[in-house]
């Protein structure tokens, strides 16, 4: 399903974020209100303005009250962010999304409203430890931080099946793709009675603790 996006504040996380949308099919609206970034957008999203976020009838004369996500990535401004996520809120957008730079400035703006906070520098530096500390980890995943994807390369498991193996009630995790020894591709959502090959890769969904514990 396309979704039409809003993202106030197109700096170079706004904007990354508004290409990886745009790349998944979407449609974005970016709104800033320097003039450089806004040039800077127009052939990358779909619809670009520019405005001064913080004044409250400028969002809504855009009309960004009709898009259900909107996300506010407006540097390092707390005030800024704060103002215009209320603004966002209080207009009725369904689920607003803002980029903090510390733990106090989430706290306050889950207090005024906001949907889910991001801090950039956070989230990169646990994933950068996570691939050392776990070779083959993925990403975890938005909604429980204690889980994760991961991909292994099969040894030990070799000529045996998902059934046989019965990684869900044994070991908790679930096995969702499967890339056969010498093939690019992945095969999604493995049939039971497949057998695993020494060399085959499989990309797997559980928490971290037990995918921690895997040598297949």
């Amino acid at each position: 399903m396309k979704l039409q996006i809003g993202i106030i504040g197109l700096g170079k996380f706004g904007l990354k974020f508004g290409q990886s949308l745009i790349s998944l099919g979407h449609e974005v609206l970016g709104v800033d209100n320097n003039h450089y970034k806004v040039t800077n957008a127009q052939n990358i999203l779909t619809q670009v303005y520019q405005a001064d976020a913080m004044n409250r009838e400028a969002l809504e004369q855009i009309r960004i009250h009709d898009l259900e996500h909107v996300l506010v990535s407006v540097g390092d401004s707390i005030a800024e962010s704060v103002m215009i996520s209320m603004y966002l809120k209080e207009l009725g957008v369904s689920k607003v999304w803002v980029k903090a730079i510390h733990k106090d400035h989430e706290k306050l703006l889950l207090k005024i409203g906001a949907d889910e906070v991001i801090i950039p520098e956070f989230m990169a530096a646990k994933q950068i430890a996570n691939r050392i500390a776990m070779p083959g980890f993925i990403e975890y995943l938005p909604f429980d931080k204690a889980m994760a994807v991961k991909e292994f390369s099969v040894k030990h498991w070799a000529g045996k099946t998902l059934k046989e193996l019965n990684l869900t009630n044994t070991i908790g995790i679930q096995v969702i793709a499967v890339r056969r020894n010498g093939n690019k591709g992945y095969q999604y959502i493995p049939k039971a009675d497949e057998i695993f090959h020494e060399g085959d890769n499989f990309v797997a969904i559980g928490s971290i603790s037990q995918l921690g514990k895997i040598t297949p």
